[in-house]
């Protein structure tokens, strides 16, 4: 783990459970950010978890940006920066 940044971040985060390899779990983060990002668009924010920064980077169409560590964190800085509340189970979203 890099001393300075945190990253990569300690396995363990429950929306990672089944990842069996670091291949796995870099599949699941980059599908997880794919879903952030349909669901967070509407909303006029972006969504991108490059792997290299630890987190997940949220931001306004605006230019923005805010890091936040995990999906407990992501809706909470989402309204913030939208200024709207948002519901991430609303049916319109994708299920995958």
């Amino acid at each position: 783990m890099c001393n300075a940044c945190g990253n990569p971040a300690a396995p363990g985060h429950w929306t990672e459970a089944g990842a069996a390899t670091p291949g796995d779990r870099l599949r699941a983060r980059f599908h997880r950010a794919a879903l952030l990002q349909a669901v967070l668009r509407p909303y006029g924010l972006t969504a991108h978890d490059g792997v290299v920064v630890p987190g997940i980077q949220i931001g306004t169409l605006a230019g923005a940006q805010s890091i936040v560590q995990d999906l407990g964190e992501v809706w909470a800085e989402a309204e913030r920066l939208s200024g709207q509340a948002i519901d991430p189970l609303d049916p319109r979203y994708p299920d995958d």
